[in-house]
This record gives C-alpha cells, structure tokens and sequence, in this order.
C-alpha cells in the first residue's frame, strides 16, 4: 500500500505522511486515502472524549481509529461498513489487513479509483498510468458506494450497502489534476483535456502568430486550441522537469521563485509575436502575472490568456489543495480586473456549459464546486477551521 500525493486534510507534517499503519484486534493494518473528509473535527473530537490519543493532524488517521471499534467481532466486512457509516465527504481507500485488501470509494465517487490485475494478482490505483508502469492491464473502476473485498487467492467480492447517492466525480480530475496518459471516470484524460482547448478555441478566438502551453498541465488542451484555430503550436515556455508543482507550496515567495526555476520564455520563438497562452487554471494570479511579464521580456509583441475551464471561484473541500476562498482571484474580481491585473493583451475562460460540452456530459453530471460553488456533500462542519489547516 502506497500513498504518493500531498497530505490530506491536516497539513503537510512528517507525521501525517501515509501509508497509516496499526495493530487491531483483527490483525495488522495498513490504510491510504485520497480525498478530504468534512465531519473530521466531530469525528475527532468524539474520539479524544473517549480518551483516544491521535499521532497526527491528518483525517486519514481516523479511519484507522473508526475500524479499530468497530472490526472488534472479527467480521472485517461489516465492521468497515458500520465505520464508514460515522464519515462524511471524499474518499477513495485501500486498506490492507493480514488476509485481504480492500479497495473502497465514497458514495459520491468523487476521487478515482481503478481495479487491475498482473501477474494473478489484483491490484489498485487512483490512475491507470500506474498499471502501465507494472505490466497491469485495467479491469474496470470501483465504482461509487463499492467495497472490492480481495483476499489471497486474489477472489474478488463486491458489496453496496451504502445509502445510494448522486455520483459527483471531480471533473478538475480531468482539467488538471490527472495525468493525462491515464483513464479516469470512464473516459481518456488526453482525449477530454484535447476537447477542452478545441471547445476553448470557438469560444474565444483571437488572431495571433502562436498558441503556446503553460507547461505541462497547458499543453494538451493547447493541443486541442491550436488543432480548432489553425494558429501554430511552439514551445515558448521551457519547463525544467525537475521541480514539482508550484500551486501547492506553502509560502508565496517560495511560489514565485519556483516559477523562475520552473519556467523559462524562449525568445527565438516568442520575439515579435502574437502569443495565445494555454493554461488550465488562473488561481491566485501571481503566477500568471510573473508569466506574462516573463513573455514580453522575451519580446512577445501581444500575449492572450485562454484558460481551459471556468473561473476557480470556492475551494475544494474534497482532496484538492485549493487556497481559501479570500485567495483566490477569480472569486472577488471580474475577467476584466483580472486580465488587466496579469497584464494581458485579454483572457478568455472556458464556460462551464462548454467544459461539459467537451466532457460530453449533461452539466451539473460532475462535481464542479471549484467553478460553481455547488458541493455535493456540503462543506465542512467547522468551516472556519477547516479553512485555517488548508493554509
């Protein structure tokens, strides 16, 4: 059992770093989870009344907590069922026991989890890429309100007792998110991010010299945009492969500097040109103004912004690491401030009719609380807090 992402809800401490891993009375124990839960401070404050003593800040942890009461009479089975009965939000969870791995997705399904086999054996992923990885081929999803139950002899049971919900997957999975190699929700994820820069390209052209990719999460839907208007695709952004994820660190001078690292403007392509950039979200808009100002001092005569989805208005409270509400720029300030705030020529972003469109789904068919501000499963019970240990 692997766990490869940032930490869940909890903050991004030693300790909180998954796999979980315990002594029951049902045996060993090893737990990881994708996704955020929203009931965590009631779940953690009905265990410490009863003098439980937590190891971490992580909600992860408490489902280690919840099985251990609740797998007392030895039914593994219907002990994880009553457990997941106290919790409310995002998860998709492989628990390993000494005889047999579980594989479990939340009723609403919003985080991905993918069933394969190799070799005889069953296996687990939140992204199918990973089988490719190992030779695994994909069997299917778990689906939303499943329990796979796989013991030794790799024999598969399934069990729905979940009250039945609306299936909400994210559809950022998609946008961003997921890699795009992979399968997720059923469908390709470089197919659909290709659709989204095609659908982006009718909604809002522009005549220009160049399409260019925020790389990487920019560049199939850039793809997609310069496929649908014609206009070239060059590589005027450079990225250096060995630094991760900017959006996800912790301080904003850290962000800015890992942009410098990250990304560097090829002057041969851009000097003198109409530029339209590619990229899949505007969030805070720092990064996007050092960008812009990054291409016009490598010469680029015009720069035009195109996102591939909507205005990221809330934040995730599902497993997406999203700043609070105040954070984000697109949730106090028209397209037009903000366009004139990172200095472009002028920004489009895709509609959220549209981004169905290019899913080819109804809309509302995903969870897309970050554009829209409609969740699912609600928000957390204590906000305020919650907001506070995202930062």
């Amino acid at each position: 059992v692997g766990h490869v992402r940032y930490t869940t809800a909890g903050g991004n401490f030693l300790q909180n770093v998954q796999p979980f891993t315990a002594h029951i009375s049902a045996g060993n124990i090893a737990l990881a989870h994708n996704g955020n839960l929203i009931n965590t401070e009631n779940i953690k404050n009905d265990l410490i009344s009863e003098g439980v003593i937590l190891n971490t800040t992580s909600d992860s942890e408490l489902f280690l907590h919840l099985f251990a009461r609740t797998i007392r009479h030895g039914n593994i089975i219907e002990g994880v069922q009553s457990a997941l009965t106290k919790v409310k939000g995002a998860y998709s969870l492989v628990v390993l026991f000494d005889d047999r791995l579980l594989a479990i997705r939340d009723p609403n399904g919003i985080r991905p989890l993918a069933m394969g086999t190799v070799a005889g054996g069953i296996v687990f992923a939140s992204e199918t890429c990973a089988f490719d990885l190992i030779g695994a081929q994909y069997i299917r999803d778990v689906e939303p309100g499943e329990i796979v139950e796989v013991t030794g002899d790799s024999q598969i049971k399934s069990y729905f007792t979940f009250e039945e919900a609306k299936a909400s997957p994210c559809i950022f999975e998609y946008i961003y998110f997921a890699r795009p190699d992979s399968r997720v929700f059923g469908k390709n994820v470089y197919s659909v991010r290709r659709k989204l820069g095609e659908q982006l390209a009718k909604e809002y052209p522009v005549e220009a010299d160049l399409v260019i990719p925020v790389p990487d999460s920019g560049v199939t839907a850039a793809l997609g945009y310069s496929h649908q208007s014609g206009i070239p695709l060059e590589l005027g952004l450079i990225r250096n492969h060995y630094v991760g994820r900017t959006f996800i660190e912790p301080k904003q001078s850290i962000r800015d500097f890992g942009v410098k690292i990250k990304l560097n403007a090829n002057s041969e392509v851009l000097n003198g040109k109409r530029v339209i950039v590619i990229d899949d979200s505007i969030v805070r808009g720092t990064t996007s103004r050092k960008l812009v100002d990054m291409l016009r001092n490598a010469g680029a005569k015009e720069v035009h912004m195109r996102i591939s989805a909507p205005p990221t208005i809330k934040p995730c409270f599902y497993g997406v690491d999203t700043p609070n509400e105040s954070e984000l720029i697109a949730s106090s300030h028209s397209v037009e401030e903000i366009a004139k705030y990172i200095g472009v020529d002028s920004l489009g972003y895709l509609s959220r009719e549209g981004m169905y469109k290019a899913v080819n789904e109804d809309v509302g068919t995903f969870c897309d609380a970050c554009f829209s501000g409609l969740y699912p499963i609600g928000k957390p019970e204590d906000f305020k807090k919650y907001q506070s240990k995202l930062l």
